[in-house]
């Protein structure tokens, strides 16, 4: 027969195993709710950094200020950091070149970096449409068919000259062509047509795009939001190395834009040598 005093004891080391289980049970969920936590946070942080890190690539704007850039003398703050980003105005107020230059050149490399078009508040009469071969349209006349296009203007000079500029504008034809070979009356038909978009890539105005451009040799590919715009384009006579630069353009006279303004801004920027 077995007393209640033995009964008492049994129930009650019985109930100590119980809560001992459930202690360890949960324990084990909070373990467990760490270590996802961990994992998830340094998957975070390794996406944070793929851009820079895992491929190669490093960074050439920091998101706090113009380190490692060359802000023109005179500029009188135009070219500036606002949330996190590259803002220009159009209104640089330096003599000379205006254009936000990178300290260091580079060979061959692949660029990538976002930028947008933040407002069209001029239109421009003299806009023209390209066609596939780096041509203008042309009437009926054979005079060359002009447009107007609510307008801004910037872009990238790659190897330190604004020759080999990849365009950002609001043309018909898209951003990535190269004004400065596209029409130089001495250049070839392949190299014309070579470094005219082969597609209408960009997103609405404001919204960001990105490129990725590569320079190799003389050779010059760009992708527009995933998309291949300019295939190994040759720019004949291009430096082998040189700085990369943003561009300014547009003027004002008394309050009024008399050209394609630069009203850009641009961040992720990030560059690989190869």
């Amino acid at each position: 027969m077995i007393s209640n005093h033995e009964t008492d004891r049994s129930f009650l080391t019985k109930a100590m195993l119980l809560v001992a289980l459930l202690f360890t049970i949960s324990g084990c969920g909070q373990a467990e709710s760490r270590s996802e936590s961990e994992a998830r946070s340094e998957s975070e942080s390794k996406s944070e950094t793929k851009s820079a890190g895992d491929e190669g690539f490093v960074s050439l704007f920091n998101g706090k200020d113009l380190t490692g850039w060359i802000v023109p003398e005179g500029d009188g703050g135009h070219w500036r950091v606002v949330d996190g980003v590259i803002d220009y105005d159009a209104l640089s107020e330096a003599p000379d070149d205006k254009n936000l230059w990178s300290e260091d050149a580079f060979g061959d490399f692949v660029l990538r970096l976002d930028w947008r078009i933040k407002e069209t508040p001029f239109v421009n009469h003299n806009a023209r449409i390209i066609r596939p071969d780096g041509t203008y349209q042309r009437d009926a006349n054979g005079e060359i068919i002009r447009i107007s296009v609510p307008d801004s203007d910037s872009g990238v000079y790659v190897r330190g000259s604004s020759k080999s500029q990849v365009n950002i504008w609001c043309w018909p034809v898209g951003s990535g062509e190269v004004w400065g070979y596209r029409t130089d009356p001495d250049m070839p038909p392949e190299v014309v047509a070579g470094v005219t978009p082969s597609m209408f890539a960009d997103n609405h105005i404001g919204e960001w795009n990105t490129f990725e451009i590569t320079m190799v040799g003389d050779r010059l590919t760009v992708e527009l939001n995933g998309h291949l715009v300019i295939e190994d384009a040759q720019l004949p006579g291009v430096d082998e190395r040189g700085p990369i630069a943003l561009q300014h353009h547009g003027r004002m006279v008394d309050g009024e834009w008399t050209s394609s303004p630069s009203l850009v801004q641009f961040r992720n920027i990030y560059i690989r040598a190869l």
